[in-house]
């Protein structure tokens, strides 16, 4: 999580990390989940803030950081800035397939939870393909493939 701060997304700021008793002192981010948002706001909000989600998510994979549980319930927006929380499942890779996985799990978020603007997704793939350094198609490509082997289990 604090790497991910020095690349400009934003996350809570740890203060303290207690190995012993398992405790993490943070920042606190007053805003709204994303989850609980979305729905509500017009489409040109919509699109402005799912571009903005795709562009940090692109930071992220842009340093090979995956989150491993990019939903919109682990977003929050607090001064018009998107703030990713919970990286409990987060971890360190340079794969492609890991990061389709990671961009996967925000695409079945969206579609379960906000399966009205389904659209959303794509929002999110032109902020990714915006900032991501390496060709997204590489990712996307992958996305598809792990759609398709999800069908066929």
């Amino acid at each position: 999580m604090m790497e991910s701060r020095r690349y400009g997304v934003s996350v809570p700021i740890i203060y303290d990390v207690d190995l012993e008793k398992g405790i993490i002192t943070m920042s606190y981010i007053k805003g709204d989940r994303i989850k609980d948002i979305l729905n509500d706001l017009n489409e040109e909000e919509r699109h402005r803030v799912c571009k903005k989600i795709g562009m940090s998510i692109a930071k992220f994979h842009n340093n090979d950081i995956i989150h491993g549980d990019i939903t919109t319930s682990n977003m929050i927006l607090s001064d018009d800035k998107i703030h990713f929380i919970d990286f409990g499942l987060g971890e360190k890779s340079t794969e492609i397939e890991t990061k389709g996985v990671d961009l996967h799990v925000l695409m079945e978020a969206i579609e379960s939870t906000h399966s009205k603007y389904s659209n959303c997704f794509n929002y999110v793939l032109e902020g990714y393909k915006e900032q991501l350094k390496q060709d997204p198609n590489l990712v996307i490509r992958k996305i598809e493939e792990i759609v398709k082997r999800g069908r066929y289990r």
